[in-house]
């Protein structure tokens, strides 16, 4: 990675952006990270002294360009869950085409962009269709671009595995939409390394690599597993679409993050798992069993830990 000593991640203040800052500071990169709320997110990497967070409006054209001026390589990874076709469009495809322009105008040719497995512009759902638009502009760029597709991610922080085992915790049974849909996990620590090695491999730049673990599973079976790891095992029951769509409806009413939207319901249409094997040959290592990490951060005794600290800080709220 010597040719990319300073990099600028967009959209890397999260679960996902903090593996890999850890990742690529172990190997030597500076990094400038953007956020919106530095005093949030400093916590997450206040111990990488490679890491920098810079408080900026990514959105805004001039504060963007500000930010990637003097950086060798930038790392494309806004996404959101929930929100309106107009979120979707503005975090997904808008702000794309700033990151491809003001890269253009400053000559910064490398970009790994980090979109998702099922993103396509015929896709069932909002989320998918704006990650597959946001993909067509990175690749009629011009520029040095690989583009990264994970199925679900997991690892400890995560929102979705811990989700169901917190939601375990607390419900006698647990409605689920799509309980058929089938998954392939990557470890988030697979991703981040995979983001590094992209870096290091020029025979990575102008592919698409879909980043996927050597497993399958329905929605179901993962709930399940989730679940008994934390301790409590629950009864599932498979919702239909239309039962789905007005669970989701009633949760977009809760204040805060709905756990569950329309367009996520929508996406469930759609197995998200690869055609492709994962390419283990470019990227030179074989992606990590979820059996195999899954237990070390939800594992009962661990789980309860982390349920405590949990309920502590909400009873301070």
């Amino acid at each position: 990675m010597q040719q990319f000593h300073k990099i600028a991640m967009i959209g890397g203040a999260g679960f996902v952006g903090s593996y890999i800052a850890e990742e690529l500071t172990r190997h030597d990169a500076q990094l400038s990270i953007a956020t919106r709320r530095r005093e949030r997110h400093k916590g997450l990497l206040i111990h990488l002294p490679g890491a920098d967070l810079v408080e900026t409006g990514v959105h805004d054209a001039g504060q963007l360009e500000q930010f990637l001026a003097g950086h060798d390589a930038v790392i494309s990874m806004v996404g959101i869950l929930h929100g309106s076709r107009r979120d979707f469009e503005k975090a997904h495809i808008e702000l794309a085409g700033k990151i491809v322009a003001a890269c253009q105008k400053l000559g910064i040719k490398r970009v790994i962009h980090i979109s998702a497995l099922g993103a396509g512009e015929t896709a069932p759902s909002d989320y998918q269709q704006t990650k597959g638009k946001a993909e067509r502009l990175l690749r009629d760029s011009g520029l040095d671009v690989t583009i990264l597709r994970p199925s679900v991610i997991f690892g400890a922080g995560d929102s979705f595995l811990t989700l169901f085992a917190h939601l375990a915790a607390v419900a006698p049974f647990i409605p689920l939409a799509g309980a058929d849909t089938r998954f392939a996990p990557v470890w988030v620590e697979d991703v981040a390394r995979a983001v590094r090695v992209c870096l290091e491999q020029d025979a990575s730049i102008g592919q698409t690599l879909e980043l996927t673990g050597p497993n399958t599973y329905t929605l179901r079976q993962l709930v399940a597993y989730a679940a008994n790891l934390a301790g409590h095992p629950r009864t599932l029951i498979a919702l239909p679409e239309g039962l789905a769509m007005l669970q989701a409806t009633l949760m977009e009413l809760l204040p805060g993050t709905p756990p569950l939207s329309r367009d996520n319901v929508r996406s469930l249409r759609v197995d998200n798992v690869s055609q492709q094997p994962f390419p283990a040959a470019l990227l030179g290592f074989q992606p990590s069993a979820l059996e195999a990490v899954a237990p070390l951060y939800l594992g009962e005794r661990e789980f309860n830990r982390k349920l405590d600290r949990y309920r502590a800080q909400a009873a301070r709220r």
